[in-house]
């Protein structure tokens, strides 16, 4: 046999049980029956809960180092509901990305940095009331030395604002945190 005649030939043996799998995930394991997906349910603790309070627009006026920083905020459910996804100036050049998710028991805060490396935050016990805290586990793309941020604290003052306080290390040295005020478009 021709070497192209074998090569199809073994082409189409192997794909047979392939097309076969799909086809019984299409329809379901057993002739009839449909196909199950579990999902783990979306956690039901308090901080998740105030996490998804802040669905929506935001807007920031921030003095820092005696000038003035507007910015926006846009807060969404993301993944079927197992997901926050929190936009920082979406659309700017420093926009940033910021995915709260459940890790088991706890939560995770993955941050798309304007630094180009992406740090991941756990919840901590916060340092007060209507508060939830983060600080740093791991991260991609961070260097010994390398700039990136290590902490968040969202301060809840009431269903239209709230504040956060981000802290940046920069060649092993924590920074001062960068605090945004924010209040809930109209």
């Amino acid at each position: 046999m021709k070497p192209t005649i074998v090569r199809a030939a073994t082409l189409a043996i192997a794909l047979i049980p392939a097309s076969s799998f799909a086809q019984q995930q299409a329809q379901g394991s057993k002739a009839g029956e449909p196909s199950e997906i579990k999902h783990i349910a979306a956690p039901n603790t308090p901080e998740w809960e105030q996490l998804r309070s802040l669905v929506g627009q935001w807007q920031n006026n921030t003095e820092e180092g005696g000038m003035k920083h507007e910015s926006t905020l846009e807060v969404r459910m993301t993944g079927g509901g197992s997901a926050i996804m929190h936009v920082m100036d979406q659309g700017g050049p420093y926009e940033m990305v910021t995915m709260f998710h459940p890790d088991g028991s706890t939560l995770l805060a993955t941050h798309y940095c304007a630094s180009h490396n992406q740090p991941r935050l756990q919840m901590i016990s916060a340092p007060g009331p209507n508060q939830i805290a983060f600080r740093f586990k791991d991260g991609t793309n961070i260097g010994p030395g390398d700039g990136h941020m290590v902490g968040l604290v969202i301060t809840f003052i009431d269903a239209n604002h709230h504040d956060e306080a981000w802290t940046y290390e920069d060649k092993g040295k924590e920074l001062p945190a960068t605090v945004f005020h924010y209040s809930r478009k109209q």
